[in-house]
């Protein structure tokens, strides 16, 4: 391949809207260009990557037995009326109606249309399991399209489905999709992923995991413990926070005047903010108002909360929402209240502490020795706190560590949440019909072929390693005009196709410097410069992407070296 023919124009400017490196090369090296928020086209270069990324992501699948598939974008409404999902997504799912008045939607996942392949398609135990795939465009009406590929609406994904007869077979073959997983991230170079226990979401299903890349750059937040391998995202995290034993104190009211946050009232009765005990009011779709009470040095978890409550919108709840039940904004609790106007949530960090400071449901009062199981009786205590830096591990106790990270992979065991409401079921060795148990498996592709800039990459561009790299070796020849110049870069590039290698010579009459600073872009591992100086030292110049090492070789051995270079550098990315 010819520079001079190839269709994508480097950009020598930082974009103005692109914050994120990955965003930044993607549009200066002439991978993507935007057509509207959150929808993208990949020009030739990116389009050979993600090519590369789907066959590692095809030869992985395909070892562990996976059986590819091509489900449609666009589905019909009954399909997902069947999972009751039609009406439990929100605006994210895309729904229209095509010139006949059908319902049709835009698929932002395929857990419907697999099921209906394998309920028409496998009827005995004897068939199981399978596992079927597909790598296919999506679409979801993200709200908060950002960071290039990172996060998008139109993205193209590997999804995939097994079928199972029974939960230890399901949980076998999970354990085969993660090694699987593993396999696909260590051939496409990434280095720092981790799996990380994982809230369900949308999917649903019992056990989940996600596959993390640890970067500043990532819009998830992890708890790692160094120690004992604790791994989670912050939507699941837990914690055990030490009792600390304590006399129970009377309940007394006390006069704080004009102190209504948690640092006011700390500071006004000289307490640690550990010591109190806040009020945190939502409205639930189905629960109505919710009151949360939960240590005053804590955060309310959202994700964990609405695990508690069940399906349905939460929102954070109005002053007059939250009179409405008796309590009194900036000096609740539900001591005294009627716990018949909401629906207490109480977190498991006020009910190991005693004597602890909350509001008295009265303007510019408190109640200090506040005990839960004497002052509220006998509840239930949730976990619906975040996980913060340096708190204790819950397996072994030692203080965790907080990182960002990308989700570049997830993967779920779904029990018989669709294969039961949608009627997929086998014939066991008894001729009983039962419901297969399912497990469901992704990778964005797109969102991988980002995290590996993030990951790989200098002040001038990605680093690509050689596995998904766009070509293998690119040929910079400076002032091609000159004596041997020109001529021996057409050798090299005839001789280094012919041999199955994959080049890009930049046949440009252009200066070394915009050369060598598209060529960064671009990040092809091997650079082979031929000028007038490297012709009289003897040869062209070697070097890898990111290296600063040069070397000068005979023309007559590049092809040897250029292949022994190859199989080096692909023989660090095996599994």
């Amino acid at each position: 391949m010819r520079v001079s023919h190839l269709v994508g124009k480097t950009l020598r400017e930082t974009p103005r809207d692109a914050t994120l490196t990955s965003h930044i090369f993607l549009l200066r090296g002439a991978y993507v260009r935007q057509v509207a928020s959150g929808i993208y086209s990949l020009l030739p270069i990116a389009r050979r990557i993600t090519a590369k990324i789907e066959r590692i992501i095809r030869e992985e699948m395909d070892r562990i037995g996976g059986q590819e598939i091509l489900m449609p974008v666009v589905m019909p409404r009954e399909l997902w009326e069947e999972s009751g999902r039609y009406y439990s997504i929100g605006d994210e799912m895309v729904r229209f109606k095509d010139r006949s008045d059908n319902d049709l939607l835009l698929g932002m996942t395929h857990e419907e249309p697999a099921v209906q392949i394998v309920r028409s398609e496998v009827e005995s135990y004897k068939q199981l399991p399978v596992m079927v795939y597909q790598i296919q465009t999506k679409f979801r009406d993200e709200p908060r399209a950002r960071g290039g590929l990172i996060r998008v609406r139109e993205f193209t994904m590997k999804d995939a489905y097994s079928f199972h007869t029974s939960q230890e077979d399901l949980e076998e073959y999970y354990s085969k999709v993660h090694e699987a997983y593993v396999r696909i991230f260590k051939r496409a170079g990434l280095r720092r992923v981790v799996d990380v226990s994982a809230d369900t979401g949308i999917m649903g299903g019992g056990v989940s995991h996600e596959f993390m890349l640890v970067t500043p750059a990532g819009e998830d937040t992890l708890l790692l413990c160094p120690h004992c391998g604790y791994r989670a995202n912050k939507e699941v995290a837990y914690t055990n926070l030490p009792e600390e034993p304590e006399e129970p104190k009377p309940l007394e009211k006390v006069a704080t005047p004009e102190q209504k946050t948690i640092e006011e009232v700390a500071s006004f009765l000289g307490v640690p903010h550990s010591k109190t005990a806040k009020a945190v009011f939502f409205v639930h779709s189905d629960k109505g108002l919710v009151f949360v009470l939960i240590r005053g040095d804590l955060e309310v978890n959202e994700t964990k909360l609405r695990k508690v409550l069940g399906p349905g919108e939460l929102r954070p709840a109005h002053d007059e929402e939250i009179e409405e039940a008796g309590a009194v904004p900036g000096y609740a609790s539900p001591v005294g209240l009627d716990t018949s106007k909401f629906t207490l949530v109480v977190d498991r960090s006020v009910t190991v502490v005693n004597n602890l400071v909350t509001g008295a449901n009265e303007e510019g009062y408190h109640l200090v020795g506040f005990n839960v199981e004497r002052d509220l009786g006998e509840v239930e205590p949730a976990d619906v706190a975040s996980v913060r830096q340096g708190d204790p591990c819950p397996l072994c106790g030692q203080p965790l560590n907080m990182e960002r990270g990308i989700e570049i992979g997830n993967i779920f065991q779904l029990g018989t949440k669709y294969s039961e409401p949608m009627g997929c079921t086998y014939l066991d060795n008894d001729g009983k019909k039962k419901p297969m148990i399912m497990g469901c498996y992704g990778i964005g592709v797109g969102r991988l072929l980002a995290s590996v800039i993030e990951e790989s990459h200098d002040d001038y561009g990605p680093i690509w390693p050689i596995s998904i790299a766009p070509w293998q070796v690119q040929i910079c020849a400076i002032d091609q005009k000159k004596e041997g110049v020109g001529d021996t870069a057409a050798r090299l590039h005839r001789e280094l196709e012919a041999a199955g290698i994959e080049v890009l010579w930049d046949d440009r009459n252009e200066k070394a410097g915009v050369q060598f600073a598209d060529a960064d872009l671009r990040g092809i591992p091997i650079r082979l410069v031929v000028s007038k100086k490297t012709l009289k030292n003897g040869g062209v110049e070697f070097s890898l992407r990111g290296s600063k090492d040069r070397e000068i070789w005979p023309i007559d051995e590049v092809l040897p070296k250029v292949r022994q270079t190859i199989e080096k550098l692909e023989a660090e990315l095996l599994p």
